[in-house]
């Protein structure tokens, strides 16, 4: 069980201010008289005291108060570009920031939960104690601001008024954070006192880039306080790092849903797409896969787009779960994003109108950015993530330097795509019918399958396998992502996969609207099904194919082959499927090559399942259960077709 208000509240503690008086009294002291008014528009005294030890601890020389305006909203900006935070492009609206060399992902080796003596902490995490904590962010965080200018934002994670919104202040002292926090978060300020009564609750984010140096780099530190629901950053940049509204608050949300909430809510790393079928219905999706994985392509292949990242989700007293995306914007992965796969967020990016904060690509002599994968002709010279680059330029081990980072980023609001939709304001969120787990698995599972029952779908979850990828530093490998939102689980992931159980499995949801859970795996190669090229077996577009069958079988309008590890697509379904959805003929050798089960590669990641979660305590029984059901009946169907069974014969 995790306990709110246990132990020292560490800002409190380093700030000492202990009456809403002497905070109000601070604070006048580091505003002039129009920051002065809008901070007196803040009445909860809570908030107040929040804030005034933050500006104690940090003693910035300044405190601007960000009340959402548009006037505000241009302050901030000028401050990131002459800061230099960023830089303007040559398109109006479109800036570049560049992270430290050396920091171009989250910093998971120097990022803490900070526990209390009886705090269960998940086994794929850090922690330290609080009093080692306190005396850390103590040495590392007093007078941090110094000569700078402290941020405080107002922000609501998800739609004012929805279930499962949380209210979060955003205080830092890098402008760029802030910008970044504008685009991707609802500024709140005019509701902020009204949605802390209505939740009961708020987040805090703390946050100062330091001298912005590589040197300070080993002394960077992430530390999340679930006790006090405060995060505090220092000695970073990258806004996975920095910008703890969205991972950050994501662990809170998670906490709440597994402790305060369990089997009503669920928080998750997930995209939420809308996907237009027969009849001019339209069916809500939710998707987990590990940053990096294609969910923002993924979100893009819908017709409705809500989210790429992150998803709240309730079930509602009609029975039907909904879904709500905390964010209202894109920090995304712009490697591989070309005309081909994603149109729409092209025209964005290419084209005049939105407001784009570029990171770690690179821009040529002309101010313009380009990336890889972006199916342009490439630049011969310019600057990028490690400072000014050529063409067949090398790193100190003799490696090629590409022209951006494979984690480099942009962020826009979503509401600038052309397949947006206003339902993402919507307090009551998206009725969801389908969720879909995934990863970068390029030898083992077929493209779709539909789990048997909500136990099974939760399994798929907790089973998803992926390449890691560049969005942490120093990950290499293949290694486990349960629900792609590992990272981010602060608790035990016993405790996390009961949560998970209970929301699905809850007789709260009606029979009619149970949804369709699956698995999706778009990255299998023709290495592994026989061939020799490592590239995919599929393309990007596929995707939107793989949802339509999805959307078509929550609505009982296709059918399915029965297997022991779910349900998979027949051909006859699919073959139209992708002349109509793509304009694409799909063989029935490639559908063979894509859903035939190779038996022994399956075996291999249920035994590797069994083997982990044996090691962790308090995992629900029923995982153990499908797990060795699902192995059983691999078995079965080996002795009779071999390691390899074709879908016609299973």
């Amino acid at each position: 069980m995790m306990q709110k208000g246990e132990g020292i509240d560490i800002v409190s503690k380093i700030g000492g201010i202990s009456s809403y008086k002497f905070a109000m009294h601070l604070i006048k002291n580091k505003v002039d008289i129009e920051n002065l008014a809008k901070i007196k528009q803040i009445k909860n005294q809570e908030i107040i005291m929040k804030i005034a030890n933050a500006i104690a601890m940090c003693d910035p020389d300044s405190v601007f108060i960000n009340a959402g305006s548009k006037e505000d909203g241009r302050f901030i900006r000028e401050l990131a570009l002459k800061n230099g935070e960023e830089a303007a492009l040559a398109m109006d609206m479109h800036t570049i920031h560049y992270d430290l060399k050396e920091e171009q992902g989250r910093i998971i080796d120097r990022t803490y939960y900070i526990a209390n003596e009886n705090d269960k902490i998940s086994s794929l995490a850090n922690k330290i104690d609080r009093a080692d904590a306190l005396k850390d962010i103590q040495k590392k965080m007093t007078d941090i601001m110094v000569g700078k200018i402290m941020m405080v934002g107002f922000y609501m994670r998800g739609p004012v008024g929805s279930f499962v919104s949380n209210p979060a202040i955003e205080i830092t002292s890098s402008a760029y954070v802030s910008h970044s926090a504008e685009i991707l978060y609802r500024n709140a300020f005019n509701n902020f006192d009204d949605e802390v009564d209505r939740v009961g609750h708020f987040f805090t984010n703390i946050h100062s880039e330091g001298l912005n140096r590589s040197e300070d780099l080993p002394n960077a530190r992430v530390y999340m306080d679930r006790s006090y629901q405060t995060t505090y950053s220092v000695n970073c940049t990258y806004a996975g790092n920095t910008l703890l509204l969205k991972k950050g608050n994501h662990r809170f949300a998670v906490d709440k849903a597994v402790y305060e909430n369990r089997g009503n809510e669920l928080s998750e790393h997930m995209f939420i797409t809308g996907i237009d079928g027969p009849g001019s219905r339209i069916t809500w999706i939710t998707g987990a896969a590990p940053s990096g994985c294609g969910k923002t392509t993924t979100a893009m292949a819908g017709n409705h787009f809500v989210g790429d990242d992150l998803a709240q989700m309730w079930i509602d007293e009609s029975g039907s779960i909904r879904s709500i995306n905390p964010e209202c914007g894109i920090f995304g992965i712009v490697r591989d994003v070309n005309r081909e796969g994603d149109p729409m967020l092209m025209d964005c990016l290419r084209n005049p109108g939105t407001e784009v904060i570029w990171s770690n690509v690179l821009i040529d002599e002309n101010r313009i950015p380009h990336w890889v994968g972006n199916g342009e002709e490439h630049p011969v010279k310019g600057k990028n993530f490690q400072g000014e680059w050529q063409k067949d330029m090398k790193d100190d081990s003799g490696n090629p330097v590409p022209i951006s980072h494979p984690n480099a980023r942009c962020t826009l609001a979503a509401a600038a795509l052309s397949n947006y939709t206003d339902r993402a304001e919507d307090p009551k969120g998206v009725t969801t019918r389908v969720i879909t787990y995934s990863g970068r698995d390029s030898d083992t599972m077929p493209p779709v399958w539909v789990a048997k029952n909500p136990d099974q779908g939760v399994v798929i979850g907790a089973s998803i396998v992926s390449a890691a990828t560049a969005t942490e530093v120093g990950a290499t490998g293949v290694k486990r992502a349960p629900w792609a939102n590992a990272p981010f689980i602060p608790g035990s992931l016993g405790e996390y996969m009961d949560a998970q159980f209970k929301f699905f499995g809850s007789n709260k949801i009606t029979e009619d609207r149970k949804p369709v859970m699956a698995g999706l795996n778009y990255f299998l190669t023709h290495e592994a099904r026989g061939g020799t090229s490592h590239k995919l077996i599929g393309e990007k577009r596929d995707v939107k194919v793989w949802l339509a069958w999805l959307e078509r079988r929550s609505h009982n309008d296709v059918g399915a082959i029965e297997t022991p590890i779910g349900f998979i697509p027949k051909y006859e379904d699919l073959k139209p499927l992708f002349k109509e959805i793509i304009n694409k003929e799909y063989t029935e050798e490639l559908y063979i090559k894509q859903f035939s089960l190779y038996i022994d590669n399956i075996i291999g990641r249920i035994d590797l399942q069994i083997e982990a979660y044996g090691k962790e305590s308090d995992i629900p029984s029923q995982l153990f259960d499908i797990l060795s059901e699902q192995k059983q009946g691999l078995m079965e169907l080996k002795s009779k077709h071999g390691s390899i069974a074709a879908p016609g014969g299973i």
